[in-house]
C-alpha cells in the first residue's frame, strides 16, 4: 500500500479521496503491507503541517503509533536484501527512491501494490517492468483504489 491511503491516519487528507479507505479495506479482510519507508514518510509529511501550524505533533505521532501497533497492518523493512536490490534496479524507471522502495516492497511480498501515484500507474505498460517483475512475482498487479472490489 503506498503511503497516500495512510496519511488521513495522522490527520492529512488528500482532496478527492476518502478519508476512510484504509479502515474499509481491514474491514474487508483485506491483507494490508507497507514498506517501513512509508512510515518515514508520513512523518516527513506530517512535520510539514505542525511547522505550517495545520496539525498538532501529537496528533501525528498518535496517528504514526496507531499505525505501526494495527495487527492487521505488516511493517515491510527497507533493509530487505530483496527489497533494497530490486529497488535499485526501479530507480532506473521511477525518479523518486521512496516509490522505488515502496514498490519493491509490494512486488517482493505482495500480489499487488495499492496506489494512485500516475508514474507507478504507468509502469503498467512498461514492457521492461512487466519483463522484470514477472520473473520474481507473476501475479503481482498494480491497482488503485477503484481497482479494489
Amino acid at each position: 500500500m503506498d503511503t497516500t491511503y495512510l496519511l488521513p491516519a495522522v490527520g492529512i487528507s488528500i482532496r478527492g479521496f476518502p478519508k476512510d479507505a484504509l479502515f474499509r479495506l481491514m474491514e474487508k479482510n483485506h491483507q494490508i503491507s507497507i514498506s517501513d519507508i512509508s512510515i518515514f514518510e508520513i512523518s516527513a509529511k506530517g512535520a510539514k503541517h505542525v511547522f505550517a501550524g495545520t496539525l498538532p505533533a501529537e496528533r501525528v505521532a498518535k496517528g504514526i503509533r496507531a499505525i505501526i501497533y494495527d495487527e492487521r497492518i505488516t511493517v515491510i523493512p527497507l533493509y530487505d536484501s530483496s527489497v533494497l536490490l530490486m529497488a535499485f534496479k526501479l530507480r532506473k524507471l521511477l525518479n523518486d527512491f521512496i516509490d522505488c522502495l515502496i514498490l519493491s516492497s509490494a512486488v517482493n511480498r505482495c500480489d499487488a501494490i495499492l496506489t494512485e501515484d500516475e508514474d507507478i500507474q504507468n509502469l503498467k505498460r512498461n514492457k521492461e517492468f512487466v519483463g522484470f517483475v514477472t520473473t520474481v512475482n507473476p501475479r503481482f498487479k498494480i491497482q488503485t483504489l477503484a481497482d479494489v472490489p
